[in-house]
């Protein structure tokens, strides 16, 4: 397994509620995937450089987990349909 960065938007326009339901779903995507969860950051509400599906915020998470590559695949997937993501990027971190 590798380890995998994962920072991800979510709609500013969700409440807490839903905004934690969202982050616990990624989370459990990769525990189900046998992958581990090592640190999720919340870095909380922060205005974009520029207007994205017309929304000027958005609440950014960044997660650290370890995985196999069918685990990512999925993530991503599942990811790309959530409407409630609206930018991520998913970067695989180099053993030194």
């Amino acid at each position: 397994m590798r380890k995998y960065e994962l920072m991800y938007i979510i709609n500013a326009s969700l409440d807490d509620a839903a905004r934690q339901e969202v982050m616990e779903t990624l989370k459990t995507i990769v525990e189900k995937g046998n992958g581990t969860v090592s640190e999720v950051t919340e870095m909380g509400m922060r205005e974009f450089a520029y207007e994205i599906n017309h929304m000027k915020k958005g609440y950014y998470v960044l997660m650290y987990f370890e995985a196999d590559i069918e685990t990512v695949d999925e993530l991503d997937r599942l990811i790309r349909l959530n409407t409630n993501i609206v930018r991520h990027m998913n970067v695989r971190l180099d053993q030194e």
